[in-house]
């Protein structure tokens, strides 16, 4: 059976009513504003919106599904998306935030392995302008020690380890202190060439350095050492150095120093090796995540035994095909988004009085990102969809809807200040003032009845414009 099918039977399986219980499929107007937001980042056209309504193939939603994906607004949602995950809105200190975006669309648009992604993230020094925007992960963290040991736990390996950086985390049994010293001894050498200030500064490595932990909670101070490990494994093989042969470039003025042997070149590879298990299965997470509106573990970095999988099944089964594909990215969201679960309604049954959020009975309702929001409210207005002309627009709503530097987007908390843009802002005044070419515009010349046409999106007067008071992603 294709994973679809395969996932809506473990959903089902769940919950012993899940047949009487479980919303009906979205309308096709509620699959085709879900869908075309998820792959594409915006809002159906009015064109599309009247051709997918009037399609009679009982095939067209696998059809829109297949045509998103092949889309380029397909590769700019996810650049869009892995941009928030791996640097939380980070100013762009070392790394132009065009050759980031760029890097990112091309390794979507490409449907480069995930695994080979991971890696390029992971191994890139900074030094080749190639292959510089891949190194923005340490260099726009400033590679401080901790801060880069943190966010390698919860982005690639499901852990938030932060509380163990002082001792063995107090409620959380397997989060352990020598594991998050494990991580950052493979990144505790490394340091800013040829200074920590300067915009064009690549990483270097030291041949020596090792990596001693006390916990704050051990009386006799004791103190304690470990090589580099992903958690769970063993650390790795490092060869002692000859004296006098430790860098394969000695260290002198303005020269970058190589040593023979580096600890952070066997980061990519100790993280993504097939043993590791944390990798696939912590990817297959956020990929559904990203889709379903909550993972499988819920919240993605906080994979331990007191918060378990709502369906271990399923995310084993997620996980093992991910690296069975070849950590394909296009052909796991393709099954994700094809299943019956990600297409049920997000209108709760009237017979339902208690919708437990990790059963899937309905489609959870997700909040727009700002770029979403951006992309849909000029498109909803008639305006410009052209990527470089909506590139201003995107900043002001990451400005206004993006989260705090440096933390998880998580959720919506609208403000004030968010209502006034929305309501009286000259921003959104501007997208709704009438032109040659907008929907004011257009309606401007219309005839009454023409207007309700152009407004409806399939003849039933469906309004096809985005409310811009309500940032849910999913509602009908």
């Amino acid at each position: 059976d294709p994973l679809h099918a395969r996932i809506d039977r473990l959903i089902a399986a769940s919950h012993p009513t899940y047949a009487k219980d479980a919303a009906p499929l979205a309308d096709d107007a509620e699959f085709l504003r879900r869908v075309t937001l998820d792959l594409a980042g915006t809002i159906p056209t009015a064109a599309e919106a009247t051709a997918f309504f009037a399609d009679t193939d009982p095939k067209k939603r696998e059809k829109l599904i297949d045509k998103l994906l092949a889309a380029p607004g397909y590769a700019r949602r996810m650049a869009q998306a892995f941009d928030v995950i791996l640097m939380e809105r980070r100013r762009d200190n070392r790394v132009p935030r065009a050759a980031w975006e760029a890097y990112l669309r091309e390794t979507f648009a490409a449907n480069k392995p995930y695994d080979e992604f991971a890696r390029e993230i992971l191994s890139a020094d900074g030094s080749d302008a190639k292959t510089r925007p891949a190194a923005r992960f340490f260099l726009d963290r400033d590679l401080e020690p901790n801060l880069v040991t943190k966010d390698l736990g919860r982005v690639f390996l499901g852990r938030n380890l932060a509380c163990a950086q002082c001792h063995d985390h107090p409620t959380v049994g397997e989060y352990k202190q020598a594991d998050y010293y494990g991580i950052q001894a493979f990144i505790n050498r490394i340091f800013l060439f040829p200074n920590a200030t300067a915009p064009t500064a690549v990483i270097a490595e030291k041949a020596d350095g090792e990596v001693n932990f006390t916990s704050v909670f051990d009386k006799s101070k004791k103190t304690r050492a470990t090589g580099p490990r992903i958690p769970g494994a063993k650390p790795i093989d490092e060869p002692k150095a000859e004296k006098g042969k430790e860098y394969a470039v000695a260290p002198a003025k303005d020269v970058r120093p190589v040593p023979a042997f580096s600890r952070r070149a066997k980061l990519a590879a100790a993280v993504t090796a097939p043993e590791n298990a944390a990798f696939a299965r912590t990817a297959a997470n956020r990929f559904w995540a990203l889709m379903l509106g909550r993972g499988i573990i819920d919240p993605v970095d906080q994979d331990h035994a007191a918060n378990p999988p709502s369906h271990p099944e399923l995310l084993d089964l997620l996980a093992r095909e991910f690296v069975a594909h070849q950590h394909d990215v296009k052909w796991l969201i393709r099954e994700i988004v094809l299943s019956k679960t990600y297409q049920r309604s997000s209108e709760v049954p009237a017979a339902l009085a208690d919708v437990p959020a990790d059963r899937y009975l309905v489609a959870p309702l997700k909040p727009l990102s700002a770029e979403q929001l951006a992309y849909a409210a000029s498109e909803a207005t008639g305006n410009t969809s052209a990527d470089a002309k909506v590139a201003p627009l995107v900043a002001t709503f990451r400005g206004m809807f993006g989260g705090s530097a440096g933390e998880p987007d998580e959720g919506a908390a609208p403000t004030l200040g968010q209502t006034l843009f929305l309501k009286n802002g000259p921003v959104v005044r501007g997208l709704t003032q009438p032109t040659a070419t907008n929907l004011a515009g257009r309606l401007a010349k219309l005839t009454p009845e023409q207007a309700a046409d152009e407004l409806a999106a399939d003849g039933r007067k469906r309004p096809r414009l985005l409310r811009l008071d309500d940032r849910r992603h999913g509602s009908p």
